[in-house]
C-alpha cells in the first residue's frame, strides 16, 4: 500500500526521464483523479505553497524560481512578457534625405528594431485617427528622435592612409547619433528621463563622402503581439527544477558518474577512505540523460524534474530592468482575470 501511494506522488509531482522518453508529462492532479487524494483547489492550500525566490539578477537579466503553480499559469506569465507588456518603438519613418547605400525601407526596418529607452508607463497608447494628428503625434503618446548626419573627408587625414576611420568623418552611423528632441512640454516632463537608444553603439550604416542622412522618427507605445519591435525581452523562458536521487555509487563508478553530468552538479565526498558520489546542486543539470547511455550506472540514478517548480530566465532588452517588467507581467494578468471574472458575472443568467 506504501508503495503504490509513493507511487501516486510521484506520478503527481514529478516528470520522470528514462532513456529512451519522458514519463508523468502531463497534469493528474484535478479533483477525484486519486482515491484518499483531495486536490480541490483552495486560497489556503495555495498561499501555503506558492513562493518566488529570485537567485540572480542583475540590470538586465533574473533568474527566479516559481514555486507552487500549473505549467499553464506558468506558461502565461511567459507569453505576457514575450507579446504583451508594452513599450516604446519606432513606428513612423520619415525620411527626408537618404543618400546612402542603405535602401530607405530597410534603413526603417533597422530603426524600428532598436530598443528605445523611455518608460511606456509615462505614455499613453496612440489613437487609431487619421489625419495630420496621427502624423504629428503629441506629447503624451509619441517621442520624437532625429537623425541627422552628413559624411565628409577628414581634413587632417594622412595621404598615404587607406583606413576609413582616418580618410571620412560620420562615415559609421551608429544608434548614438539618434537624438531626442522633445515635442511640446517633454523637455520639461521627461528632463530626466535620458530618452534615448538603450545603446549606443548599434551600427545603422554605412556612409561615404557626399552622403548623408536625414531622417526624424516617431515612436510610440505598443505591445510584442502586434509585432516584435515592441517585445520588452531578448529572451523569457523556463525549464522544470532538475531532481537527482542516486543509489550508493563509489570508485570508479563515481567518477564516471560525476563525468556524466554538468559540472558542479555530482561531487565526490570520501568516507572510511573511499570516494562516493554526492549530488550537490541539481539545477546545474542540462537534463542531458548522458548517464543513462552506461549500462552499468543507469540503474543507479533516478532522473526527474519537479512539476511545479519553475525555474524563469529573464533578459530585458535594457527598455525596463527584468524586476519592473515581471512586476508589468503580473499586472496584465491580473487585468485579464478580472475582465474574465467581469464577463462571467454579466453573463451569469444568460
Amino acid at each position: 500500500m506504501a508503495a503504490a501511494m509513493s507511487n501516486v506522488e510521484e506520478i503527481r509531482n514529478r516528470v520522470i526521464l528514462q532513456e529512451f522518453g519522458v514519463k508523468n508529462v502531463h497534469s493528474t492532479d484535478f479533483p477525484g483523479n486519486y482515491p484518499g487524494y483531495d486536490d480541490t483547489w483552495n486560497m489556503q492550500k495555495f498561499q501555503k505553497n506558492f513562493r518566488i525566490d529570485i537567485v540572480d539578477m542583475d540590470e538586465n537579466s533574473m533568474e527566479f524560481d516559481m514555486v507552487g503553480i500549473d505549467a499553464a499559469i506558468a506558461n502565461a506569465f511567459r507569453r505576457i512578457l514575450l507579446a504583451e507588456v508594452p513599450t516604446m518603438a519606432v513606428e513612423k519613418v520619415f525620411i527626408y534625405n537618404n543618400t546612402s547605400i542603405i535602401q530607405d525601407e530597410i534603413l526603417a526596418h533597422r530603426l524600428g528594431l532598436i530598443p528605445i529607452k523611455a518608460d511606456p508607463r509615462l505614455f499613453e497608447y496612440r489613437d487609431a485617427g487619421n489625419g495630420s494628428e496621427e502624423e504629428e503625434g503629441s506629447e503624451i503618446d509619441t517621442v520624437q528622435l532625429q537623425l541627422k548626419i552628413k559624411c565628409t573627408r577628414n581634413p587632417r587625414a594622412s595621404k598615404d592612409s587607406s583606413d576609413p576611420q582616418e580618410l571620412y568623418l560620420n562615415h559609421m552611423v551608429y544608434s548614438k547619433d539618434m537624438k531626442w528632441v522633445p515635442i511640446g512640454n517633454q523637455a520639461d516632463v521627461f528632463a530626466d528621463a535620458n530618452i534615448g537608444p538603450v545603446l549606443g553603439d548599434i551600427l545603422l550604416a554605412q556612409l561615404r563622402p557626399g552622403q548623408e542622412l536625414d531622417i526624424v522618427m516617431h515612436c510610440v507605445k505598443g505591445l510584442g503581439k502586434d509585432h516584435a519591435k515592441f517585445s520588452p525581452v531578448a529572451t523569457a523562458s523556463y525549464r522544470l527544477l532538475p531532481e537527482i536521487t542516486l543509489q550508493e555509487v563509489e570508485g570508479e563508478k563515481a567518477e564516471r558518474l560525476k563525468n556524466c553530468f554538468s559540472r558542479g552538479v555530482i561531487e565526490l565526498e570520501e568516507r572510511d577512505g573511499k570516494q562516493f558520489a554526492k549530488v550537490v546542486n541539481s539545477r546545474l543539470d542540462t537534463c542531458s540523460r548522458e548517464v543513462l547511455r552506461h549500462d552499468d550506472l543507469k540503474n543507479l540514478v533516478k532522473l526527474g524534474r519537479v512539476r511545479d517548480h519553475f525555474v524563469f530566465t529573464i533578459e530585458s532588452t535594457g527598455v525596463l530592468p527584468p524586476d519592473v517588467l515581471v512586476t508589468e507581467a503580473i499586472k496584465v494578468l491580473v487585468t485579464k482575470c478580472q475582465r474574465f471574472l467581469n464577463e462571467l458575472n454579466n453573463t451569469g443568467m444568460e
